[in-house]
C-alpha cells in the first residue's frame, strides 16, 4: 500500500454514457519515443481496460494475467468475460500472494473500467490485499484522499455525461497534482463508450487533452473574476 500511495495518481469516473480513466504520467522524458506514449492505461480485451498505480513491473505481470483469464473465458464460452468475474479472478491470485510464506504481495492497485451485458458500464478498484469494490468515482495513488473528497462534492449521481466526467477529471487533477501547470504530457486520459453495439476504448491524443485543459483554465478564470467582483 505504501508503494501505491507514492505512485502517480489514477482516477476513474462513471458517467451515464461511458467511463473516464485519467492517470498522471511521471518521469516524462523528451527522449522517450512517442510510440510508447501510453504507459499507465492498458487494454485487457474488447470490453475492458485498466489503469495502475504502484510498481510498474508488478503491474505488467498482473495485466498479462488479466488478458490470459479473459482469453481463456472467451475460448471456453465463446463470449466476453463479465467485468466482475475478471476482477474477482485476479483478486484471488493477489490474495494468494498475501497468504503463503516466501511470496511478496504485488505492490499494485488497479482501476478497471468495463462494460458487459449484465450490468452495463462498471468501474472497479482492487488493492494489493486482493480486496475489490465497485465505484461511481474513485482515485488511487498520490494525494488520493484529497481527490476522493473532491469527487464526493462534485459528482452528480445520475446526471453525469462523458463530457462532464472529463471536465471533472481535469478539475480534480489540476487541484491534486504536485505541478504548477497542467500540461498534456503530464496526464493521460482514456474513455470507454458504446457505439453501434460495440465497446470503444479510446486514449485521448495530446490535442484533445490540451483542449480540455484550456476549457478548464477558462472556467477557472471566470470563477476567479466572479469571486473578485463579489468582494
Amino acid at each position: 500500500m505504501e508503494a501505491v500511495g507514492h505512485a502517480g495518481i489514477c482516477l476513474g469516473i462513471l458517467a451515464n454514457d461511458g467511463i473516464v480513466l485519467a492517470a498522471e504520467r511521471r518521469n516524462t522524458n523528451k527522449l522517450l519515443d512517442e510510440v510508447f506514449a501510453s504507459e499507465k492505461i492498458y487494454k485487457l480485451h474488447n470490453d475492458l481496460a485498466c489503469s495502475v498505480a504502484g510498481i510498474t513491473s508488478d503491474a505488467n505481470v498482473l495485466t498479462n494475467q488479466l488478458r490470459l483469464i479473459a482469453q481463456r473465458y472467451l475460448l471456453q464460452f465463446q463470449e466476453a468475460i463479465p467485468c466482475e468475474q475478471l476482477v474477482s479472478s485476479l483478486c484471488d491470485v493477489k490474495q494468494a500472494y498475501t497468504q503463503f510464506g516466501g511470496l511478496r504481495p504485488f505492490g499494485v492497485s488497479i482501476l478497471y473500467m468495463g462494460w458487459d451485458k449484465h450490468y452495463g458500464f462498471q468501474l472497479y478498484q482492487s488493492d494489493p490485499s486482493g480486496n475489490y469494490s465497485g465505484w461511481k468515482a474513485t482515485c488511487i495513488g498520490n494525494n488520493s484522499v484529497a481527490a476522493v473528497s473532491m469527487l464526493k462534492q462534485e459528482y452528480k449521481e445520475g446526471e453525469m455525461t462523458l463530457k462532464d466526467a472529463l471536465k471533472l477529471a481535469v478539475k480534480v487533477l489540476d487541484k491534486t497534482l504536485d505541478i504548477t501547470k497542467l500540461t498534456p504530457d503530464k496526464v493521460e486520459f482514456s474513455t470507454l463508450t458504446r457505439e453501434n453495439g460495440r465497446t470503444k476504448i479510446k486514449i485521448l491524443g495530446a490535442q484533445e487533452v490540451e483542449k480540455l485543459i484550456n476549457e478548464h483554465e477558462q472556467v477557472k478564470a471566470e470563477e476567479a473574476k466572479q469571486a473578485a467582483a463579489k468582494k
